[in-house]
C-alpha cells in the first residue's frame, strides 16, 4: 500500500460501523449486508477459480503489458510475470467472491466490464450464471490473449471480450445497449476517466442498475472519482467496502451512503 492508501485505510476502520448489518437502518441495505456481503455459503466455482489462481502463480510465463491508464505502481517494466499480475493486478479472492454473490443476489440480464486484465474478475462475473452475456474490455492484446486461455479453460461462452482502449469501444457497446444492468469499473485508474466513463454508462441506468468501482482508494484522483461519483444525484445508495464501491439508482430507496466493514 502506498502512504496515501494506509492513510485511507485507517480512516475506513475508524469510520466503517456497520458489520454483520448491525445498526442500519435501511432494510434493503440490512439484507444486503447479511446475505450477500457476510454470506459464508462456499460455490463450486470458488474452488474452480482458486485452482486457476495456484496455477497461474507457479506459471513460468511473462507477457508484456500496455497501460492506457494511470499504469501500475507495482511494475516498473512492461514485461510482466503471469504470477506477479495474478498476486498484484488481479481481484483478490474476497472481493471477487463478493462479485459473484452480488450477481446471484441482483440477477442481472447483462454484465458490463471495463477491464479484463488476465481475466480472473471476469471469470467471477461469468461463472455466476453461465446463461448471463458478460462483455468485457481489454486494452492490451497480450494481456486480452491470457484472459482468453482462461475463459476456454472454463468454456465461458458467456463472455464476449473486446480488444481496444475504452474510449474507442465504450460509447459503442453503450449504444447498443438498452439498460446496463450490472458495471464493473476496472480500469484506467484515473479520475477523470472514471468520471467520463461513469457518466457514459449513466446514459443507460436503470432502476435496478448496479455499478461496482474497484479501487476506489487507489490514489488521490481515485478517490475524488468516488467521492463525485457517490454524491451524483441519480445515485441513490452508495456502499463503500474500502477496496470496491458500490453505487444502486432504485428512486424506491432514501439517499444514503454506508462504509461497511468486511
Amino acid at each position: 500500500m502506498s502512504f496515501f492508501q494506509i492513510k485511507k485505510y485507517l480512516n475506513y476502520c475508524l469510520h466503517a460501523k456497520y458489520r454483520k448489518g448491525y445498526g442500519l437502518h435501511s432494510p434493503f441495505v440490512f439484507n444486503l449486508v447479511r446475505e450477500v456481503f457476510y454470506c459464508e455459503h462456499s460455490f463450486y466455482a470458488f474452488d474452480l477459480i482458486k485452482e486457476y489462481k495456484n496455477e497461474l502463480k507457479l506459471a513460468n510465463k511473462v507477457i508484456s503489458v500496455v497501460d492506457y491508464g494511470a499504469g501500475s505502481s507495482n511494475f516498473t517494466s512492461k514485461d510482466r510475470s503471469v504470477e506477479k499480475l495474478v498476486k498484484a493486478s488481479s481481484i483478490s479472492t474476497k472481493y471477487g467472491e463478493l462479485l459473484f454473490r452480488l450477481l446471484q443476489h441482483i440477477n442481472p440480464h447483462n454484465i458490463l466490464e471495463l477491464g479484463t486484465s488476465i481475466g480472473i474478475s471476469t471469470l467471477y462475473l461469468a461463472l455466476a450464471d453461465r446463461r448471463r452475456e458478460v462483455l468485457t474490455i481489454e486494452g492490451c492484446v497480450e494481456t486480452a490473449k491470457q484472459a482468453q486461455i482462461a475463459f476456454d479453460k472454463f468454456d465461458c461462452s458467456n463472455v464476449k471480450q473486446f480488444v481496444g482502449q475504452f474510449q474507442d469501444v465504450l460509447p459503442n457497446l453503450v449504444a447498443k445497449t438498452d439498460v446496463l444492468d450490472f458495471v464493473f469499473f476496472d480500469g484506467n485508474h484515473q479520475k477523470q476517466a472514471t468520471i467520463d466513463y461513469f457518466n457514459l454508462c449513466l446514459t443507460k441506468v436503470g432502476a435496478n442498475s448496479v455499478f461496482v468501482f474497484d479501487d476506489i482508494y487507489w490514489s488521490k484522483g481515485m478517490s475524488e472519482a468516488w467521492d463525485i461519483i457517490r454524491q451524483h444525484p441519480q445515485v441513490t445508495v452508495s456502499i463503500d467496502v474500502f477496496q470496491l464501491g458500490i453505487v444502486f439508482f432504485n428512486k424506491d430507496y432514501s439517499k444514503q451512503n454506508f462504509v461497511v466493514r468486511l
